[in-house]
């Protein structure tokens, strides 16, 4: 069977996605200026010279790094000569929402700088994966785990902002109950399961919940046990974000103590696309999950 063509992603599509967040757009409209300053021969030092920034600037805007001014991206469908006026309306329609705050900007208090990508990415993702070595992922938790975890890792937090990081967390699920909610695909070490995070009652109440979200239809939930040995994984929790915009590559998002970092080339994210996919064959499947979070539930 041929394979089909990717299908070129145009503003005005984009502009009507379900979920097309700021984040999203900022990527999308930077990824398809980078499509025309290509195709026009135009290096990014003189397409820096004509919004009056330097090249550097270009390639923030064409990573989705940073969002763009009107007035540049006007100049640069100019300089890459962009005449029709529909098509130069919907690239500055894009470029106006792209500027818009997401929801999550009034936790910017207590988010940190680069967790904040991670949430534009999830609002747009089609499919998360995920793997958990130490915790339940964070789009599972109960508010009383959340709490615990989020305890652990900021000891120094009064209750004001505890509570605050928690009503980001809970906020964030929300995407997996919406229209259009993305597929989530997790697997979770054995370990995150059996390691004690406050009472038991809060064990046991995590447990049930994951034995209810792991019947809805648009989340798939795996358990890797102990017996499995090492895994392939092994360094730690790994996310995989896949979008249904054909401009958009697949994002590895791989979080550490104090920073995160985004994959986004090709050779490292199929490198870690190899890893996921090992795991989902090498865990418990699905149709066992249901039966393993019983037989755990009952020893609490």
């Amino acid at each position: 069977m041929a394979v089909q063509p990717r299908r070129e992603a145009s503003p005005g599509r984009i502009l009507d996605h379900p979920r097309g967040g700021p984040t999203i757009l900022r990527i999308v409209l930077g990824t398809q200026l980078r499509r025309l300053r290509e195709e026009r021969g135009i290096s990014r030092e003189d397409a820096g010279e004509a919004i009056r920034g330097s090249h550097a600037k270009i390639s923030r805007l064409e990573l989705g790094r940073v969002g763009c001014k009107e007035r540049d991206v006007a100049d640069l469908l100019t300089l890459y000569e962009v005449w029709d006026p529909q098509d130069r309306e919907e690239y500055l329609a894009l470029a106006r929402q792209a500027g818009s705050p997401g929801w999550w900007q009034k936790y910017s208090d207590v988010m940190s700088p680069w967790f904040d990508r991670l949430i534009g990415l999830e609002e747009a993702a089609s499919l998360i994966r995920m793997y958990e070595v130490q915790f339940v992922p964070g789009l599972l938790q109960t508010r009383q785990y959340a709490h615990e975890v989020i305890r652990l890792g900021h000891p120094r937090d009064d209750a004001r902002r505890s509570e605050r990081r928690i009503e980001l967390r809970m906020e964030r699920q929300a995407i997996l109950d919406q229209p259009h909610a993305p597929r989530l695909w997790a697997v979770m070490d054995e370990a995150a399961l059996r390691r004690p995070l406050g009472s038991r009652q809060v064990m046991r109440a995590q447990i049930e919940h994951l034995i209810e979200v792991a019947q809805r239809p648009n989340v798939t939930l795996q358990i890797a046990p102990f017996s499995l040995g090492g895994l392939a994984a092994a360094g730690g929790p790994v996310t995989i974000l896949r979008f249904l915009e054909p401009d958009l590559p697949d994002i590895v998002y791989l979080e550490q103590l104090t920073s995160s970092l985004y994959l986004e080339k090709r050779d490292e994210v199929e490198g870690y696309l190899v890893v996921m996919d090992r795991l989902c064959a090498m865990a418990e499947p699905p149709a066992r999950t249901l039966t393993f979070l019983e037989k755990l539930l009952s020893e609490y």
